[in-house]
């Protein structure tokens, strides 16, 4: 099952979250001619580091069906950003 929002939070130096809900479907069919072009450049590369593009993508889509339920954390100093996968 493909995650379908993201949700960015960052805490601004005065303290208040700023808060996005990213919907991905959306996001995917406006960078849709760059996913393809991100595409053949990994099968690309694959065939020239000589890795299975069957067991590339088979990797890519284990990595893809664990993202819903991830949460990401960063805090530096009075910044913080916080992303999850819903």
């Amino acid at each position: 099952m493909i995650s379908q929002l993201v949700t960015y939070r960052q805490r601004r130096r005065n303290g208040r979250w700023l808060r996005l809900h990213v919907p991905v479907l959306p996001v995917l069919l406006v960078l849709s001619p760059l996913l393809l072009l991100a595409v053949l450049v990994g099968l690309v590369a694959c065939l020239v580091f000589r890795v299975s593009p069957v067991g590339a993508l088979r990797g890519v889509g284990r990595l893809l069906w664990a993202l819903p339920g991830t949460r990401f954390e960063v805090e530096q100093g009075r910044t913080a950003v916080l992303v999850s996968v819903r």
